[in-house]
């Protein structure tokens, strides 16, 4: 499978504020190069969720340390900082963000199933809309 990476926004909380206005949850993943699970996950799932309309998902790699992003509560940081104060060091671990910060969702770790993966994230997407309309 080809390295298809998804966006890494400079702030998260004006990503998250932008498709909030659309009653969408901010999705984030932690990724890790060289994981096929991954790049799974990525490539048939989030990638057509996106190209669809129906989702959108950003990354964070657990190793990045140079690169800078803004949190949800406006301060500098690292993917890798976040990834670690999230705890989501696991990769992927798929997060569903509301604009103010909150998971909406519970998260995504790991793929335990690939036959099921796809409705285990439509689930999860459909919880995080809903929560995002209370």
């Amino acid at each position: 499978m080809a390295y298809q990476a998804l966006p890494t926004p400079a702030s998260l909380r004006a990503a998250a504020q932008a498709v909030a206005g659309r009653g969408e949850p901010l999705v984030v993943m932690t990724t890790l190069r060289g994981c096929v699970y991954c790049e799974l996950v990525r490539n048939s799932y989030l990638h057509p969720l996106m190209r669809e309309g129906k989702a959108f998902a950003v990354q964070l790699d657990v190793q990045d340390r140079a690169t800078t992003i803004q949190d949800f509560d406006g301060h500098t940081t690292t993917p890798a900082a976040l990834a670690e104060a999230w705890k989501a060091g696991f990769t992927p671990t798929v997060m569903f963000f509301g604009p103010d910060g909150r998971e909406r969702a519970e998260r995504l770790v790991g793929v335990s199933s690939r036959d099921f993966y796809g409705e285990y994230l439509n689930q999860r997407l459909e919880t995080a809309r809903q929560g995002l309309r209370k």
